[in-house]
């Protein structure tokens, strides 16, 4: 019996509006316009005779027919991805990895050749941003940010704990002694941009607000706070994660035993049913042992 099927096109571009909850998220993630997504919508809803989407300013809201109908669809396109991984001509080889850019420099890069070498029939195409989950276009495969946190249609798998202290390079400690955090007024603190009350927090947690340091420094990325203290121009808040090879090797030190303020988990974020793809499963399975270890 011939199948009554709806064009595959405009099933990818509702199901990627519905998701996404835009238009221009969908087109962005479909590699095209916005009209197009418009115009293969439209053609579905004429196909189905079925109001999709309500407009509320720059979002789409699924109607109650078209979010039962996206329940429906959005499992069997996952299905059909999933065979193609798994039967199509190396298919499934590129699993797609989206990561903060100082935990992928500093963590996962050093970490890559040992999945390489453990799974050489897979390859990582490594994405980096910072942008919160659901604001990304095209999340990929797998999505490291912090966490846990839930998001509807996701699974989070938790992976790397972390703490943050005060470090700095032996050389700096040994120019200009570190008995206390009272010490501190006499060096530069480091900052990072995007997270400016660290040290105010440390500072406090030390028993030290209010202390004036000697000089700051502000930069806009973390990977570039971290650099800046190897290079011995002051203390930075250092993420134990990411700096604990730094440490493991006299890089880096940390002057003080405590306190140590606590951080968000590493956590890798996949989308609801893949999760038992084996490119995918091998490598939540790898990162997950890394972060034991």
């Amino acid at each position: 019996m011939r199948r009554a099927l709806p064009p595959l096109n405009a099933l990818r571009a509702f199901e990627a509006a519905a998701r996404l909850g835009s238009f221009k998220a969908a087109a962005d993630e479909l590699g095209v316009t916005h009209g197009a997504v418009s115009q293969q919508v439209r053609l579905l809803e004429e196909w189905l005779r079925v109001k999709a989407f309500e407009r509320h300013n720059r979002r789409v809201v699924l109607t109650p027919a078209a979010r039962a109908y996206l329940a429906e669809i959005g499992p069997a396109l996952d299905r059909i991805a999933a065979a193609t991984a798994q039967y199509g001509h190396d298919a499934g080889s590129v699993l797609r990895v989206n990561a903060p850019a100082t935990f992928a420099l500093r963590w996962l890069v050093p970490r890559l050749a040992r999945f390489h070498a453990a799974h050489p029939a897979l390859r990582v195409r490594l994405e980096t941003s910072n942008q919160p989950l659901e604001a990304l276009a095209s999340p990929g495969d797998v999505v490291i940010r912090g966490g846990p946190d839930s998001f509807y249609g996701t699974t989070v798998r938790p992976f790397l704990s972390e703490e943050r202290l005060p470090v700095c390079s032996p050389g700096l400690r040994d120019r200009l002694p570190l008995r206390d955090p009272d010490d501190l007024r006499h060096h530069t603190l480091l900052h990072t941009a995007s997270l400016p009350r660290l040290w105010d927090d440390w500072l406090a947690a030390a028993g030290a607000a209010g202390l004036e340091p000697a000089a700051g420094l502000t930069l806009d990325h973390f990977y570039l706070t971290l650099q800046a203290a190897l290079d011995g121009i002051g203390l930075a808040m250092g993420p134990t994660a990411l700096i604990a090879d730094d440490l493991a090797r006299g890089r880096l030190v940390a002057p003080f035993a405590g306190p140590r303020l606590p951080a968000r988990r590493y956590c890798a974020y996949v989308r609801e049913g893949r999760e038992t793809e084996e490119p995918v499963a091998a490598f939540l399975s790898w990162i997950a042992g890394e972060g034991a270890g």
